[in-house]
């Protein structure tokens, strides 16, 4: 920028960091006391650095009905451009401290549980060969949660189940990996013998162990019974994919589960696809914010990512 722009241009000293901050925790949870929790502050502070920062932009962001406070359309748009400013400013703090040496070797990497088994030891394990020094943290939980991690920055990388439906924000960019079916999981006890497909309603009676809801896999299970026209008679939901498929393996019940899980109990589940309208896959994608993408930890991720996919597709 000229000299000019900076004699005719200067900020309101109203309008910090702290409190971009502040406003965009608050826009995010939409409730003043969530915010407070958040950021360990009282809900007065919260709301007086919300006040100030409308006083030093000279524009209302806010309805305000007693402590309640409405976001307006401006703060909608101030939030979208702050969101901007804080992902580059983050990604300049680490470029920085790269150049300088004391870039952070740590990825804090998400990712699905059933992902553990073959796709997050690959990556992580050919990230070490190409970028000797790095190390990974794992979070493993539901998209829903990864995601939200991911936008706030808690997360560098997560790798996750999307299909057709999923519509992810603008600033986050992906690499699919590859495609799983989803198939109808069952004890081998129940003899199923057939080679073909079968129905998904010929199982409506029987007891189902699906996920909680946020996880990929039971939006899954909520459209194929959707598209069956049928309900579950019995459902039983868990917090983990390992924890569906060992009730499976011990007789509970039966389940909607990806391909990728039939190498843990190859020999007592069976793994039956199912007829149409109910085939269904899943689009194993990684993830990461656009404004990072030139980050040499994640750049690794991703080549490795690539190589990954390039390997499956030609098999």
């Amino acid at each position: 920028m000229n000299k000019d722009y900076f004699e005719g241009f200067r900020l309101n000293e109203e309008i910090t960091l702290r409190k971009i901050e502040i406003f965009l925790s608050f826009m995010e949870t939409g409730n003043l006391g969530r915010t407070a929790e958040a950021l360990d502050m009282s809900s007065v502070s919260i709301h007086r650095a919300l006040h100030s920062l409308e006083d030093g932009l000279g524009c209302p962001l806010f309805s305000h009905r007693g402590r309640l406070l409405r976001p307006l359309e401006t703060a909608k748009l101030f939030q979208s451009h702050c969101q901007e400013v804080i992902d580059h400013l983050t990604h300049a703090v680490e470029l920085t401290k790269i150049a300088g040496g004391v870039g952070s070797p740590l990825v804090k990497v998400g990712t699905l549980y059933s992902l553990t088994i073959r796709t997050l030891p690959y990556l992580i394990n050919a990230s070490k060969l190409r970028r000797p020094g790095i190390e990974f943290e794992l979070t493993m939980g539901s998209n829903e949660k990864l995601l939200s991690k991911l936008d706030r920055n808690e997360l560098d990388l997560i790798v996750i189940a999307l299909d057709e439906q999923s519509d992810l924000p603008s600033h986050f960019e992906i690499l699919p990996l590859f495609v799983d079916e989803l198939f109808l999981a069952t004890p081998a006890w129940m003899k199923i013998h057939t080679q073909e497909a079968v129905p998904l309603s010929a199982f409506e009676n029987e007891r189902f162990i699906t996920l909680a809801p946020g996880f990929a896999t039971y939006e899954d299970f909520r459209q194929l019974f959707k598209k069956a026209d049928i309900s579950p008679k019995h459902i039983t939901e868990v917090k983990d994919i390992f924890s569906a498929l060992s009730l499976v393996n011990a007789g509970v019940g039966v389940s909607i589960l990806p391909g990728r899980m039939s190498a843990v109990y190859p020999d007592t589940v069976n793994f039956i696809p199912l007829q149409p309208p109910c085939r269904r896959s899943q689009s194993i994608t990684m993830v990461f914010k656009r404004s990072r993408q030139h980050e040499p930890n994640i750049l690794a991720l991703v080549a490795e990512g690539r190589m990954f996919a390039r390997s499956l597709r030609n098999k």
